[in-house]
């Protein structure tokens, strides 16, 4: 791996689990940790077509997780499984 593949690697990690921990129920934890990591892929290739992989891969992850926050937190309070 080289280094521009760690740096994307770690703050993926690192913004994924943040949002994790805001996310309460269970379809929002894991919408979150999904989201982020598709995010962070799909920003990571438009990126790098653009010349800017890392910057693609960490907007793409903050926008990634948000959303499959925000779609699993409306199925957990569908479900009624939310934890608040």
């Amino acid at each position: 791996m080289n280094k521009t593949t760690n740096i994307l690697a770690i703050s993926t990690a690192v913004i994924s689990f943040a949002a994790m921990s805001c996310a309460q129920g269970p379809n929002a934890q894991q919408g979150t940790a999904v989201g982020g990591l598709g995010g962070a892929a799909a920003g990571a290739i438009i990126g790098h077509q653009t010349g800017n992989a890392v910057g693609g891969a960490v907007v793409g992850g903050v926008l990634g997780a948000t959303a499959g926050n925000a779609i699993g937190n409306s199925k957990d309070q569908q479900q009624g499984t939310s934890r608040y």
